[in-house]
């Protein structure tokens, strides 16, 4: 029979519907004729060699072979980093100049490479930029939240396939985030404890949906997955702040996230995704009651007008039997 769960930390009710439940290799991105993808292409601009093709550059990560990872402001930024942020009332509207950030983090110098083929390293630099950018925008006074997210494949709206994420800092906290800290608050005061904390040890005590653990994080399956797949990575230690991470967790990051990657890619054959970074708002830092996090989305299903209707999810696959599925996704050697 179709269940309903309820999704402690986002407040979502999802409809598991069981009747209609795939097998988890169900999921997989049809296969098609593989296009050779080249390792350099003189049009993109975020090839190593076409540097002037960019925008400003914001920062940049180097080693012996010179840049590893760069940050540039976004040629059509949605929000623009000059001027103050002022609101204006006209009756019931409100609205706000656009001031912030959108910065596109290049990834890797290599036009063919993608996350889950990566080294460890390169995806631990990736991370190293992530944290840098994070804390030197999050002192802005203007900004009072910062989104780092990426975007793979068409579906989940990349515009070049060259691997590549980005950073949108708002001056306004989404609704979204502000829900989640309300409820964050809501479950401390009640029991004194973090929600975030809690979810990580009931889901090691019942293990039926990790994917994946080391020291430092634990990637699993929500018990209410809003979308096949729907994958969480938290860390261990309780911590607000995403630019609080450490350089040994950074490290253990970059291989937990690889992994998941890979097991995706060879799994559901390099499926299209969207991941994001869920922190604290700027104006916090430290909190008993929140922990960032990473929510990884599999584009493996389309919202349609039930999820647009009513505002919950119909999940077709058991979060149960998708970790389970991942979790026996053997990685190549040399994947």
């Amino acid at each position: 029979m179709t269940e309903l769960r309820l999704n402690a930390i986002t407040r979502d009710w999802v409809i598991i519907a069981t009747e209609r439940a795939k097998r988890p290799h169900q999921f997989a991105k049809p296969h098609t004729e593989t296009v050779r993808i080249p390792s350099y292409s003189p049009t993109c601009p975020f090839c190593a060699g076409n540097e002037d093709f960019t925008e400003l550059e914001s920062y940049r990560l180097n080693d012996n072979r010179g840049w590893r990872v760069r940050a540039v402001y976004n040629k059509y930024p949605a929000l623009f980093p000059v001027g103050e942020a002022i609101r204006k009332v006209a009756g019931i509207n409100r609205s706000l100049s656009g001031v912030g950030f959108h910065e596109v983090i290049i990834e890797h110098p290599r036009h063919d490479l993608t996350t889950a083929l990566m080294e460890i390293e390169d995806v631990a630099n990736i991370i190293r930029v992530y944290r840098q950018r994070y804390a030197e925008i999050r002192h802005d006074p203007r900004i009072a939240t910062i989104i780092i997210f990426k975007n793979h494949g068409q579906s989940a709206g990349t515009s070049l396939e060259h691997p590549h994420s980005q950073l949108a800092a708002t001056p306004v906290v989404p609704y979204q985030l502000r829900i989640r800290l309300q409820e964050a608050i809501r479950y401390f005061d009640d029991t004194g404890e973090c929600i975030f904390c809690r979810t990580i040890k009931d889901e090691l005590a019942s293990r039926e949906r990790i994917i994946a653990e080391s020291e430092h994080f634990v990637a699993f399956i929500p018990y209410a997955a809003l979308s096949p797949f729907h994958t969480w990575i938290f860390p261990r230690r309780h911590t607000s702040c995403f630019d609080d991470i450490t350089d040994t967790e950074i490290e253990d990051l970059a291989k937990m996230l690889k992994t998941v990657l890979a097991k995706l890619y060879y799994g559901l054959n390099n499926p299209d995704y969207n991941y994001t970074i869920r922190s604290i708002p700027t104006a916090e830092e430290r909190t008993d009651y929140f922990h960032w996090y990473i929510a990884l989305i599999p584009r493996t299903n389309l919202t349609a007008g039930f999820e647009l209707g009513s505002g919950m999810y119909i999940n077709t696959a058991l979060p149960e039997e998708s970790a389970s599925f991942l979790r026996s996704v053997e990685i190549p050697a040399n994947g």
